[in-house]
């Protein structure tokens, strides 16, 4: 009985641990798209956007409602369920100024830095 309890105790260790080591954000490629938008500009960052370089436009705010304040950042999962890793970023600013960076690979960088 005790064999038992330590096994069963051992088993529900190890489910415990059993955690995925990269996120897919629902890609079916497992592929980790997730980037932390890191804001050093000394400006609140109103309005953020990652568009697939094969898109038009920019689509929607990914901020919706909320900024994120000079000093901080905001961790986004940048997958748009096409598989692509290449993306152009564009933040927007309180003061009205706006950055942009093309060829962004969300699947290699994690993490995008604006001064």
């Amino acid at each position: 009985m005790k064999l038992f309890a330590l096994l069963a105790a051992s088993a529900l260790t190890l489910a415990a641990c059993d955690v995925p080591t990269t996120y897919s954000g629902g890609g079916n490629d497992g592929r980790n798209r997730v980037v932390d938008i890191v804001n050093d500009t000394g400006v609140t960052m109103t309005r953020f956007y990652a568009s697939n370089t094969n898109q038009r436009d920019w689509g929607h705010d990914r901020f919706g409602s909320t900024v994120l304040y000079s000093g901080n950042y905001k961790t986004l999962n940048i997958d748009d369920g096409t598989g692509a890793c290449m993306f152009d970023l564009r933040a927007q600013f309180a003061d009205g100024d706006v950055v942009t960076r093309s060829n962004f690979n969300v699947c290699v960088e994690s993490s995008w830095r604006v001064y």
